[in-house]
């Protein structure tokens, strides 16, 4: 194969990366070599190679496009309307790149490949996608929907909480079309009721 002419290069990683996470999801991990990967596109394996350098560095890649995925998800959510409203909002965002790309999601927060670890420096690169959800926080306690704590932990658990949703629905297991959007609406607003500030009224003794 002829290097492709410069504009081609974007277009071909693209192509690259969409094969490799078909064939994640349909015949797992087994099925993830860069010559099948090149053989899927209809390029050669030196493509993949000066892509990605090797394996490792095209499963790297898929990492982080997973993760860009999310951060442009976020960045459409609005950060001026109301506090409560713009934090389930990242929730539904949330549903939504894991539904578009669901090897990608794999990739991103589970184990599907063994030997393939992030480095600190992509973890570090990649945590701005739960900065953005301690930011929204921030604001509910800050308008005093909240009740005061840190944050982070807040963050914590309803990062923990749409991940279990997210993973559920795509097993299946949370069940079809407005079934599921019960079920996400139901455990978001619960999850928000639950931090919301209470003010404890003083109790006769």
């Amino acid at each position: 194969m002829g290097r492709p002419r410069t504009r081609d290069w974007d277009e071909l990683r693209r192509e690259l990366l969409e094969a490799a996470g078909r064939l994640l999801a349909q015949e797992g991990p087994q099925a993830l070599s860069t010559r099948r990967v090149a053989h899927e596109v209809g390029t050669s394996t030196t493509a993949v190679y000066n892509l990605f350098q090797d394996k490792a560095g095209l499963l790297r890649a898929m990492f982080l496009d997973g993760f860009a995925a999310l951060e442009r998800r976020f960045a459409d959510v609005p950060v001026d309307g109301d506090p409560e409203t713009d934090l389930i909002a990242l929730g539904y965002a949330y549903r939504a790149a894991a539904r578009a790309n669901p090897h990608r999601y794999d990739l991103m927060f589970g184990r599907p490949i063994a030997d393939f670890h992030p480095s600190d420096a992509d973890l570090a690169r990649v945590r701005g996608t739960f900065d953005t959800l301690v930011r929204a926080v921030d604001r509910c306690v800050a308008a005093g929907r909240f009740a005061p704590t840190d944050p982070h932990d807040t963050a914590t658990h309803l990062s923990a909480l749409v991940h279990g949703l997210a993973s559920l629905e795509l097993r299946g297991a949370l069940g079809e079309g407005e079934v599921a959007d019960h079920r996400w609406r139901v455990a978001l607003e619960a999850a928000c009721r639950g931090h919301h500030a209470v003010t404890w009224a003083a109790v006769p003794g």
